[in-house]
């Protein structure tokens, strides 16, 4: 486990909870940037009431990618605790990894898409580095 990274129960109980779907190819993680911000975060959201993380990946990943995801392949890559970027609250971050079919593309709040390395830190928020962290660890990003 990194530093950031607790089990799902434990994590549960702290701040702001989102789920992130974590799509790699070519050693590279897909990442978006909303409008008016500076830094890249993983396709994903806040939970809807009544919503399970897998239907909250779904629903995010549809509005800011305008692709479909295939809950069936969902995995659990990691829930990371971090401090939110510019504020003293806690962020929750359950991340998961799916297949998907449909061309991705920015859509909604989404004004741009990007692939970045474990080199890209500076370009992210911290649940990402957390993220890449793990990623780099399970030698599936550079």
């Amino acid at each position: 486990m990194t530093s950031g990274q607790l089990d799902t129960t434990a994590a549960k109980h702290s701040g702001v909870e989102k789920v992130g779907w974590v799509h790699v190819a070519d050693r590279r993680l897909l990442v978006g940037r909303n409008q008016g911000r500076t830094l890249f975060y993983l396709p994903g959201g806040a939970r809807e009431a009544g919503e399970s993380d897998l239907q909250t990946l779904a629903r995010e990943v549809t509005e800011e990618l305008g692709a479909t995801i295939h809950l069936e392949t969902a995995s659990h890559v990691g829930t990371y605790v971090v401090l939110r970027d510019g504020r003293d609250d806690l962020l929750t971050f359950i991340a998961y990894t799916a297949e998907h079919e449909g061309e991705l593309a920015p859509h909604s709040e989404v004004e741009e898409l990007a692939w970045v390395t474990s080199a890209d830190g500076d370009r992210v928020t911290a649940a990402e580095r957390e993220l890449m962290a793990t990623l780099v660890e399970r030698d599936l990003i550079d």
